[in-house]
C-alpha cells in the first residue's frame, strides 16, 4: 500500500447518555493527518448518522477508506454500514477484536418491542463477519463497497504491529481523551 493512502478511523468512548466519537485520519505511513469529533446517543439509533456526519464534517476528499471500530458502539447503537458507505462514497470496513456468537442474544436481552425490531433489522442487513489474521492476531472484519481481498489488504496495510489498525488505535485514544476532557470540564 502506498505510504500516502489515508483512512479515517472512527472509535468511541462513552459515559452517561452521550458517546464521544473520534475520527482520526491516518496515512498508511502511520502519519496522523487530522481529527474530527462528534457524538451519538448511548443506547440510541443515531450512530449511522453520527458516523456519516463525521466524514462530512472532516471535509477531506483525500480519505480513501473509512474504518469503524465495531458495528454497535454506544451500547448497541447499531451501525448500518451500507448506509454509511452510500453517504460517504468510500469503502467502509468494520473491525472488531473479540470472537462472539453475534449481537442478537445481547440485543434481545437489552431491548424489546420496536426498539429491538429496529436494531435487529439493521443488524441483520449487515455483511457477515469474517476472521482475519493480522500480525499473528485475529480480528473480525465486515466490509461494504470493497471486495473482501482488498478490505483484508487495507486492514493489514494499516496495522504495522499488533492487531489493531492504526486509524482505529489513534481514534480510540482521541475519543478517550476527549471524553475525559469533557468530563473534567463539566466538573469545573
Amino acid at each position: 500500500m502506498k505510504a500516502g493512502v489515508r483512512a479515517l478511523g472512527i472509535a468511541e468512548s462513552f459515559r452517561d447518555e452521550r458517546s464521544t466519537l473520534a475520527g482520526a485520519v491516518v496515512r498508511a505511513s502511520r502519519v496522523v493527518d487530522g481529527f474530527v469529533f462528534g457524538s451519538c446517543t448511548v443506547g440510541g439509533t443515531d450512530g449511522t448518522d453520527a458516523v456519516s456526519s463525521l466524514f462530512a464534517d472532516l471535509g477531506r476528499e483525500d480519505v480513501q477508506y473509512v474504518l469503524v471500530s465495531g458495528i454497535a458502539p454506544a451500547w448497541y447503537n447499531v451501525l448500518d454500514l451500507d448506509a454509511i458507505q452510500q453517504r460517504v462514497g468510500r469503502p467502509v470496513i468494520s473491525v472488531t477484536f473479540e470472537e462472539s456468537e453475534g449481537l442478537e442474544p445481547a440485543l434481545r436481552e437489552a431491548f424489546d418491542g420496536d426498539a429491538l425490531a429496529e436494531r435487529l433489522d439493521t443488524y441483520r442487513r449487515q455483511p457477515a463477519r469474517r476472521e482475519l489474521t493480522v500480525n499473528g492476531e485475529t480480528v473480525f472484519v465486515r466490509s461494504v463497497g470493497i471486495d473482501d481481498g482488498e478490505a483484508n489488504d487495507v486492514v493489514r496495510g494499516f496495522t504495522p504491529e499488533g492487531g489493531r489498525p492504526e486509524p482505529l488505535r489513534v481514534a480510540r485514544l482521541a475519543a478517550r481523551a476527549a471524553d475525559r476532557w469533557e468530563a473534567a470540564d463539566c466538573e469545573r
